[in-house]
């Protein structure tokens, strides 16, 4: 098959090991990333298979009319950036491996470090000793303040076990069912959504975006922060409602933010207010872009790939898609 990828910044996949299971495909590797239609139909027009690169590149209706020979998109984790309906109608199978088992440990590891560098102020320090500025004020201690896990998923799961060896507090708030799980591993889950916000030396954000959690965060929520609490986000943008993270760090609670997730991605303009705040640490969505993680992530998309054109698709997320004839 004619395979293309998209968005692979670094030419990175080539490189991995897992990289031989497209072996006897003709793979393109666009290593730039574009939203403009037309040329992302002309890239795209001759392939059979895509691969995709997280939700860098949303795949709409109008991509998918002007593709007549795809027949496969692959990729792994959630798909918001996919019109699965329209993949469907047009007979384009989507695959998608959940990997419900396997926590990105790469994710948590970053959101951690981030806890590190914002209440250590390390960018910060870093920076002033390169410009001949010997300490610039101090920094906070991690053990026994209150680390917030908002969503007790398989990553939320890992950064408490992390904030837990540090010595922290941890405190959960989650779907109740996550809550159970959170106090069955000796975690306690906070009493109410607004005592959580309000309680938190650190909250982390750690959950899936799909329709019921967009703007799950909302101003409410982050005004009820401490003025010296800290704002954790590597899960999506999208959680957090529209304006509010902006318009609370200016109020000054919360008042602190990591951020590697932004609602434009990716984030280009240096004038963005959240690159601009002295009180805010941003990394460009580099949770997952670890060799390893890369390693696991991709031999399951190359394993969809090579499923499917053995004729035995796994991971199918539009099983309608089987049924229907190709274009």
């Amino acid at each position: 098959m004619r395979v293309a990828v998209l968005d692979d910044y670094f030419d990175t996949l080539r490189t991995l090991d897992c990289f031989s299971r497209l072996d006897g495909h003709e793979v393109t590797i666009f290593t730039d990333h574009v939203d403009d239609l037309d040329e992302l139909t002309r890239r795209l027009r001759s392939a059979d298979a895509l691969v995709l690169i997280r939700e860098r590149t949303k795949i709409s209706a109008r991509l998918i009319e002007r593709l007549p020979n795809l027949r496969l998109i692959s990729q792994r984790s959630v798909y918001p950036h996919i019109d699965v309906a329209a993949c469907t109608k047009a007979g384009v199978v989507v695959c998608s491996n959940m990997h419900a088992g396997t926590p990105s440990y790469a994710a948590a590891e970053l959101t951690f470090g981030l806890i590190l560098s914002a209440m250590r102020k390390i960018p910060q320090q870093a920076a002033a000793l390169k410009a001949g500025v010997w300490q610039t004020g101090v920094g906070r201690t991690l053990r026994g303040a209150t680390l917030g896990i908002y969503g007790y998923g398989r990553i939320g799961e890992a950064v408490a076990g992390y904030g837990r060896a540090f010595g922290m507090n941890v405190l959960v708030w989650a779907r109740e069912a996550s809550r159970a799980k959170a106090a069955s591993d000796g975690f306690r889950p906070a009493a109410s959504r607004e005592s959580f916000f309000e309680s938190c030396d650190v909250v982390s954000l750690h959950m899936r975006l799909v329709h019921a959690t967009r703007g799950i965060v909302t101003a409410a929520d982050l005004g009820r922060m401490r003025p010296t609490a800290l704002f954790v986000n590597t899960s999506r943008a999208g959680l957090v409602e529209p304006g509010a993270l902006v318009a609370a760090l200016k109020r000054g609670r919360p008042g602190l933010a990591a951020l590697d997730v932004f609602d434009e991605e990716p984030l280009r303009d240096p004038e963005n207010p959240l690159l601009c705040m002295d009180n805010v640490i941003c990394t460009p969505h580099i949770g997952y872009v670890t060799l390893e993680e890369y390693e696991l992530q991709f031999a399951d998309i190359f394993d969809q790939v090579a499923a499917f054109a053995a004729g035995r698709p796994i991971n199918v997320v539009n099983q309608d898609a089987l049924e229907r004839p190709h274009r």
